[in-house]
């Protein structure tokens, strides 16, 4: 009896001294002018914990306690600490805005570094960012050849270290020059995929075990939450390698056996193309230069996912773009970033989505906007109605080509009367791989080829310049490849089509076309096909006819 009258003194007394400690804080939080917390009555968010490893965070007595976006609600002991100073400049130098701070006691730090134990280990580092040394990527560059010679530099490190697998996976994926990279859980092992010029490659399969800390290492430094994993999430990181910054798009999707990653890698490189190096036929071209000098209209171009759209538009706000000029854009996401360009972006959660976005940036007073994708009919109003007031408007839209975007308007509710005036040229586009120059292969076409080429170039329109059909020699890839290239490709260029919004076509937009109608409306008016555009390719030697097959039909 008198030990428990002992024990329940004891612990009286250290609630007292607790209480007292608590109130030293509020004390001291009005002398520093900070908020003050006690961390035994809110929740601690875990993810947010995560963004500083549990060793620094006690050298700086603090603990990031929550994390809304880049937004940081951080707990600190003492803020003028030059470690907890220190921390927080990391934190803002990863593009994160520790912008709440809150007085908190040692008790209530103790209770949010106790968390720390059910973290996973290898977890804790301030994420946003993988740095990728000058040093690696040469040895990468030394080592790695082909997707499969990844396999056993993963094999090798793959129990010892998730930073360096994953450092591996993204240093692989920047030497053959990846735009995705897709880790697949299967009920075996997971499967490591890149997409190079827009074909996917098996690169390795990793052991089951050890994905459970790449995903988890992946979701922390792209900002996702860890413990959802019923439903999709995106998120983004930066990698920096060789003195440049590379932007990085993570999606995660749940599955049977795991949740999917794709990290989408955009590289600067890749939107630096001028309108002339996009690959249009010379007739195209001039007729595109001539439309960019308008001063209002739309321009629309359409394609699926990873048709090259975003590098046109850019490739036409890079013509138009002066000093002179205003441009703003509205995308989802901001994928690259325009020197002199204002950008913003599109967040639903907040109310700030296509249609009230693209209001707000004609209160700006711009000259030329650039809206990411019309999907509903208010956007697609909006932007009609700031073409005809003086706007140049670019855009993208879901259709299948140049000829369905009309009714694909009008499906979706627009009035023809103001599509007419309103759309200057629609365009469709895809992306065909380059033959690799250094070794591919010249042939005699097969009938069925030669059947597919004549047909083809004796269906243009009258009037453009026609190559000679008579002795047709083509090229096809190596399968085998060289030191140059990979499977016989090398890069990419784009085929197009499009359709001009001239006074025989105003007449008939107002009748509320089909897209067989329109697309005899654009043979009449001279235009070719994205097919068409493709075998003018295949006969230069730019790409080969499969290929063409592969990507348009």
């Amino acid at each position: 009896m008198v030990a428990f009258d002992e024990e329940r003194q004891e612990l009286k007394i250290k609630e007292l001294r607790h209480q007292e400690a608590e109130e030293m804080v509020k004390i001291l939080a009005g002398k520093y002018k900070i908020p003050y917390l006690n961390l035994g009555t809110v929740p601690i968010d875990t993810d947010a914990l995560k963004l500083v490893p549990e060793e620094k965070a006690r050298r700086a007595g603090l603990a990031v306690v929550q994390k809304v976006g880049k937004n940081l609600q951080v707990a600190v002991k003492n803020p003028q600490k030059p470690e907890t100073l220190a921390v927080l400049e990391e934190l803002k130098q990863n593009r994160y805005n520790p912008n709440k701070l809150f007085l908190v006691s040692q008790y209530s730090l103790e209770k949010a570094w106790e968390l720390y134990k059910s973290l996973p280990e290898d977890l804790g580092s301030i994420s946003g960012e993988i740095t990728v040394s000058e040093a690696r990527l040469e040895h990468y560059r030394n080592l790695i050849t082909t997707p499969e010679s990844i396999t056993p530099l993963i094999n090798a490190v793959i129990y010892k270290s998730v930073t360096e697998v994953l450092e591996l996976i993204i240093g692989g994926a920047l030497k053959l020059n990846a735009s995705d990279i897709h880790i697949e859980p299967q009920p075996e092992a997971i499967r490591l995929r890149y997409r190079l010029d827009g074909v996917l490659h098996d690169v390795a399969f990793l052991p089951a075990p050890t994905y459970k800390f790449i995903l988890s290492r992946i979701k922390l430094i792209s900002g996702i939450l860890l413990n959802i994993k019923e439903r999709g999430q995106d998120g983004r990181f930066t990698i920096r390698a060789s003195g440049n910054e590379l932007e990085v798009r993570v999606s995660t999707l749940p599955g049977p056996d795991g949740e999917n990653i794709v990290m989408r890698l955009l590289d600067p490189k890749t939107i630096s193309l001028a309108l002339e190096d996009l690959g249009m036929q010379p007739w195209v071209e001039e007729r595109m230069r001539k439309e960019l000098e308008k001063p209002n209209g739309m321009i629309l171009t359409t394609g699926p996912t990873g048709s090259g759209k975003t590098t046109t538009l850019y490739a036409f706000i890079k013509k138009v773009y002066t000093p002179e000029t205003k441009i703003i854009t509205l995308e989802n996401p901001i994928e690259y970033h325009l020197r002199g360009i204002e950008q913003t972006q599109i967040d639903v959660r907040r109310g700030y989505d296509f249609a009230s976005g693209l209001r707000s940036i004609l209160r700006q007073d711009p000259d030329v906007i650039l809206v990411g994708e019309i999907r509903d009919l208010e956007t697609a109003e909006t932007a009609l109605h700031a073409a005809l007031t003086g706007h140049l408007v670019f855009s993208t839209l879901h259709t299948n080509d140049a000829a369905g975007t009309i009714p694909r308007l009008i499906d979706i509710g627009v009035k023809p009367n103001i599509i007419a005036p309103a759309i200057n040229v629609a365009m469709a586009q895809r992306l065909v791989r380059r033959l690799c120059p250094v070794c591919r292969t010249p042939h005699e076409p097969t009938p069925d080829e030669r059947a597919v080429i004549v047909q083809a170039i004796e269906d243009m329109p009258a009037g453009l310049p026609r190559p000679e059909l008579s002795a047709i020699s083509i090229f096809s890839a190596n399968e085998k490849g060289c030191t140059a290239c990979e499977l016989g490709y090398k890069n990419r260029i784009s085929v197009f089509e499009i359709i001009l919004v001239d006074d025989e076509l105003e007449k008939i937009i107002k009748t509320s076309p089909t897209v067989a109608e329109m697309r005899e409306a654009m043979k009449r008016q001279g235009q070719i096909t994205m097919k068409q555009d493709g075998v003018l390719k295949v006969l230069r030697g730019v790409t080969d006819l499969a290929e063409v097959r592969r990507v348009i039909g």
